[in-house]
């Protein structure tokens, strides 16, 4: 598990990649640009997709490293197999 100032870099990388996630659906979204430069990436309308899932997973990191830095640990998934001895 990684230290505090570990995870508090970590969520606010995650938090700045976010905004400009979502600065660049809108500005595709609404129609106002046809393209949309984030750093050295080009996207365009066709993009929105993709870009979507993106921004799903960076709101996924961040709720698990909100949650780490709270001071619990993260979710885990487990399986129940039923079984007839």
């Amino acid at each position: 598990m990684a230290d505090m100032t570990d995870v508090k870099t970590r969520l606010d990388f995650w938090r700045t990649a976010l905004a400009k996630l979502r600065e660049a659906y809108v500005a595709l979204a609404s129609g106002g640009v046809k393209s949309y430069t984030i750093n050295d990436r080009q996207l365009t309308r066709f993009d929105l997709g993709a870009l979507k899932k993106e921004i799903e997973e960076a709101e996924q990191r961040i709720d698990a490293l909100t949650v780490q830095l709270n001071g619990r640990r993260p979710r885990r998934a487990f399986g129940v197999i039923p079984r007839d001895w």
